[in-house]
């Protein structure tokens, strides 16, 4: 009776609960459970399960830099961890609300591992989160404008709850870039939250722009209620 009920878990694909009848059968603690207990602890298994099969499958499909988590960074006033803005930022609040966190510093200083651990946390809350290259973006778009597919990746990011942009500032955005770009910035606005990471102070954005209209567009919805992080002191590379 007690391996038909382990094979029916299987077939039913209730992997979750299957574990977990079988660590109770093996401890013999069903002996011990009533039978809303044993509902409620099977039910919490597999929620459990299938909420870190989510969690994994989101972390993957983001390709993250770094597996990189909240928990690992110090926060340090020096280097430009606020402890109460990274407790803010760890609730996903700023997911909710659609906001920007914009993280900038010198090469080295932590930039990518930091967006990392931002988009591992949103990962664990249920949210789906997409990182990129800006650079490799742009020629992915370029691509996909080739094969007639960039409207249907647009939309993609456009869903995506947290979009992450890393390594922005590289090199001077051209009259199409920033149209791709705005597009970009423009269907997230307000409804879902976006990433940049940059080696270039936020003052000095404007100039990496081609078109001042589209930069002024841009930086309008990127810059004005969005997180500030400047991560200051010596290279963290240099220290390994």
């Amino acid at each position: 009776m007690l391996s038909e009920i382990e094979t029916t878990l299987n077939q039913l694909r209730l992997h979750g609960m299957q574990h977990s009848w079988q660590s109770l059968v093996e401890t013999r603690r069903h002996f011990d459970l009533t039978l809303t207990e044993g509902i409620e602890l099977l039910l919490q298994a597999e929620r459990d399960y299938r909420g870190n099969r989510r969690t994994d499958r989101y972390r993957k499909n983001a390709r993250f830099r770094y597996q990189a988590s909240l928990s690992e960074i110090t926060t340090d006033a020096a280097r430009g961890l606020d402890r109460q803005v990274l407790a803010q930022l760890a609730t996903g609040d700023y997911i909710v609300k659609g906001e920007s966190v914009l993280i900038t510093g010198a090469t080295g200083s932590g930039k990518s591992y930091l967006a990392s651990a931002l988009g591992n946390q949103a990962c664990s809350q249920g949210y789906k989160v997409a990182y990129y290259n800006l650079q490799k973006l742009l020629l992915r778009n370029k691509m996909s404008r080739a094969d007639g597919s960039i409207g249907k990746f647009f939309d993609k990011t456009a869903k995506t709850n947290l979009l992450i942009l890393d390594d922005f500032g590289l090199t001077r955005l051209e009259q199409q870039h920033s149209l791709d770009l705005m597009e970009m910035i423009e269907d997230r606005h307000g409804k879902h939250a976006t990433i940049i990471a940059s080696q270039i102070p936020v003052a000095s954005w404007y100039d990496l722009f081609a078109e001042e209209t589209l930069a002024d567009a841009i930086l309008d919805r990127l810059v004005h209620s969005s997180y500030r992080i400047e991560l200051k002191g010596e290279s963290l590379r240099k220290k390994r």
